[in-house]
């Protein structure tokens, strides 16, 4: 039985506010899939999409990558779909297709002309359900992802910053590693380990599929149906759940870089997940030390002193946990210690004292902003609405109650948020350093 949602929420844009009404309709099939659909017609486009809750955190240690390398793999092809076709179908219909991973979840996604939702159904539903994983399809990925690792992290100016800040601020977590893995353990790897992966993680009742756009919803829940209704359910997986040990010493270490000239200095705290009130207040806290050129670090250190060419933090949120990063490459020949000293100044500050009304004001407008932006095309509808059911406790409407979270935050929040977390005897310290 369908359960339908009408919701609304108001978005505020500067001093005009915008009313806007979500509507959705979610329910799940007998096999587990979780689907939900969401009717905009003023275009004549269509996005369909499927959340896998799987990231790197679901893998062993002695097998990472392999999340990452899936999101590659099952393009090659299914019983139906001959190997490289797939993204052929997809730009010879009029289409737009790709996928990511995180260390929580991989995201597949199809942009189409409404009037080729169907073949986006289809395509979804080979992928979940006839995937062709066979040796030449790992051999050819396999040399994909690593061509994309000596692009994106071996051969990227500080491309692996976020590796080494993870696997110094988790010892026991599996977001110890990040999702690109390790190619050793992806060589090593035997055919029978991928394809016991695919059957654990990559099936109905593990997964949320997403359809917004231009579409008839009647319609396409007869779609749905016939595409995805005779997928067999998966196993009963259990949530990953490991607790790490609070950090109360401060962790000062070298991480050296083959493609800088500029060091760096990087400062890490562990914080709450991705749920937690905490976590959006950090997400606030790190608007005011560096979003913009009007921000408390960029103006002291880029404009003021000049000691640095560039300053910024963020609070990269994830399920079972968050990083607070900051970072700062000096300028001329500054001396990381004084940019790491102008840094804890400013985190002091925010500690001691509320941030001023005008600044809470500036950070609340910029994120209704960023808000509106995140739902302003379909796919970022589609994928907003998935998360709000991965993450949020199955709550698919969290699409429409995240700004009113977000204001819900007060000044005070974020102060007693940098008093608990922000510390440095909780925090690890990496000076990244060039190589030669």
């Amino acid at each position: 039985m369908s359960k339908i949602k009408l919701v609304f929420f108001l978005v505020f844009c500067g001093a005009s506010t915008i009313a806007q009404k979500v509507a959705f309709t979610e329910y799940d099939l007998k096999n587990g899939l979780h689907v939900i659909l969401h009717q905009d017609k003023t275009a004549p486009v269509v996005a369909v999409s499927v959340m896998y809750h799987v990231g790197s955190k679901n893998e062993i240690p002695t097998r990472t990558g392999f999340a990452h390398f899936f999101e590659h793999l099952l393009f090659e092809g299914s019983d139906n779909i001959k190997r490289g076709e797939f993204m052929k179908i997809v730009s010879s219909n009029g289409g737009q297709n790709n996928a990511n991973t995180s260390q929580d979840r991989t995201f597949y996604y199809e942009l189409f002309p409404s009037n080729q939702l169907e073949t986006g159904l289809w395509l979804e539903s080979e992928r979940m359900f006839h995937p062709v994983i066979n040796e030449i399809g790992v051999k050819t990925q396999n040399e994909v992802v690593k061509e994309e690792k000596r692009l994106r992290v071996d051969n990227q100016p500080y491309g692996n910053f976020i590796g080494e800040v993870m696997k110094r601020v988790f010892t026991k977590h599996p977001y110890h590693w990040v999702p690109i893995g390790s190619m050793a353990h992806l060589d090593s790897a035997t055919l029978q380990e991928f394809i016991a992966f695919n059957k654990k993680y990559y099936t109905p009742n593990n997964a949320a599929l997403v359809i917004a756009g231009d579409i008839d919803i009647e319609k396409t829940k007869q779609m749905v149906d016939a595409y995805f209704s005779e997928i067999p359910s998966g196993v009963a997986l259990e949530k990953v759940h490991v607790e790490e040990d609070p950090i109360t010493k401060e962790v000062v270490d070298t991480a050296y870089d083959n493609n800088i000239q500029i060091p760096g200095i990087m400062t890490a705290y562990r914080t709450p997940g991705m749920t937690n009130k905490e976590s959006l207040a950090l997400e606030l806290a790190s608007n005011v030390l560096s979003s913009g050129q009007s921000s408390r670090m960029y103006k002291k250190m880029v404009d003021d002193k000049k000691n640095a060419l560039q300053v910024g933090c963020f609070n990269y949120s994830l399920e079972d946990y968050g990083v607070y990063i900051n970072y700062a490459l000096p300028n001329g020949g500054a001396k990381l210690e004084s940019l790491l000293k102008d840094m804890d100044e400013e985190i002091e500050k925010l500690q001691k004292e509320l941030i001023t009304e005008s600044d809470f004001t500036k950070i609340m407008n910029q994120y209704e902003n960023d808000y509106i932006g995140k739902n302003d095309k379909m796919l970022g509808v589609a994928e907003n609405l998935a998360n709000g059911y991965t993450f949020h406790n199955k709550n698919t409407n969290h699409v429409n109650e995240e700004l009113d979270e977000i204001r819900k935050i007060t000044r005070q929040d974020i102060q007693d948020a940098a008093r608990k977390y922000l510390n440095k005897n909780q925090r690890v310290v990496i000076y990244y350093l060039p190589k030669k």
